[in-house]
């Protein structure tokens, strides 16, 4: 088995109050890192919208092919609405194993914005992936999805506002020319922000890979089916707000059945009921993996009652490489080690420069045209 790994965590009072030591930043995102952190005490909505978000994630991913196939937007390069084998993974495989749902989070500067404004530069024609509209279910089909999303995005984009500033402290004594409040700012004011829910479906036991101990499967760093649910991989922005995973057992609380509808979580309409939660995942090797500074693959567990943020190649290059981004690759649960039918789901919000921002300085590189190259490396053709 990977061994597990301690991230570094810090209350969100000590970040409201700006009293975060600078050696937790540096033992969280430094060279010698994990390059990822932890934040506890968060708001108490969190908790709710967590659960509810995560289970609209089950509801999303069971609709019928005929729903799913009105949320996709292939000129987007599916980087709004639903996305299902549409990604490449390692050795150019595509990636079946999980379903996403993407978001523009322009609606945090500016609640009338559904993506980021067009620039002389970039255009709905020449990038759609930044510049299209959000597609969202309607309300028949999910009530209350959109609302849960958007409540529980502006939260975590709240708390990464704060972990930037704690950063830019950190930066702004160790790294020299770095401009002051930078990743504040840019995480505070940027509207091509996007967030990522994802569902990792039930693994089919007819699927299965040829039988192998998990321990020695996950402990091999050659194993070829080591990261198989989401290829190793390095996010492009600049902090990463990650939730923890929600495993839900689907032959038990099946969403293919109309919930009941409940008060909402935040004013509005009412939500679907959330699924029960399981526990603790039934395959210990499920989860999110990092490979660290010195090589070794690790596990690394996020609380549900925490936020967790990772560094992003876009911060990697505004600083020089002085914050590193994070290697990492999740893994769902085996269906040979687990009863049911066990899905896996999650957040993930990426807060990144706006498109005309420079992430690299020498070479003058904007980070719409870095994140063109990226997506066009990702993207099934």
């Amino acid at each position: 088995m990977a061994p597990i790994a301690q991230a570094v965590t810090v209350s969100l009072r000590d970040l409201q109050n700006g009293t975060v030591p600078l050696e937790a930043l540096r033992d969280a995102f430094g060279p010698d890192s994990l390059g990822i952190l932890l934040v506890k005490d968060v708001p108490p909505e969190f908790a709710g919208l967590r659960h509810h978000l995560l289970s609209y994630s089950s509801y999303l991913g069971n609709l019928p092919q005929s729903q799913l196939d009105k949320l996709e937007n292939e000129k987007a390069k599916y980087l709004t609405g639903w996305s299902l084998g549409k990604e490449t993974l390692k050795n150019g495989q595509v990636d079946t194993l999980k379903g996403s749902f993407y978001a523009n989070c322009a609606f945090y500067v500016d609640p009338e914005l559904s993506c980021a404004a067009p620039t002389a530069q970039f255009n709905p024609d020449n990038f759609p992936e930044y510049l299209s509209p959000n597609i969202w279910p309607d309300q028949a089909t999910l009530p209350g999805f959109k609302e849960t999303f958007e409540d529980l995005c502006r939260l975590i984009i709240d708390v990464a506002v704060l972990v930037a500033k704690a950063c830019d402290r950190f930066a702004e004594q160790e790294i020299a020319g770095y401009p002051r409040g930078y990743l504040e700012r840019v995480v505070s004011t940027s509207t091509t922000t996007k967030a990522r829910l994802l569902h990792y479906f039930p693994e089919d036991p007819s699927n299965e890979p040829a039988p192998v101990a998990m321990s020695d499967a996950v402990a091999n760093s050659n194993d070829p089916d080591e990261d198989d649910w989401c290829a190793t991989h390095l996010d492009h922005g600049c902090l990463t707000g990650l939730t923890s995973a929600m495993f839900v057992d689907e032959s038990q609380s099946s969403p293919l059945v109309a919930a009941p509808e409940i008060e909402p979580v935040s004013p509005g309409l009412p939500h679907l009921a959330p699924l029960p939660e399981l526990d603790t995942s039934p395959d210990p090797a499920a989860g999110l993996y990092i490979k660290s500074r010195a090589g070794e693959t690790v596990q690394v567990r996020i609380p549900r009652d925490c936020i967790a943020f990772q560094t992003g190649e876009a911060l990697e290059r505004i600083t020089g490489g002085k914050f590193k981004a994070v290697p990492h690759f999740v893994r769902g649960a085996r269906a040979a080690l687990s009863e049911g039918r066990i899905a896996r789901n999650t957040l993930a919000v990426f807060t990144q420069p706006n498109l005309g921002e420079e992430v690299d300085m020498e070479q003058h590189i904007v980070f719409g045209d870095f994140a063109r190259g990226v997506v066009a490396k990702n993207t099934v053709s």
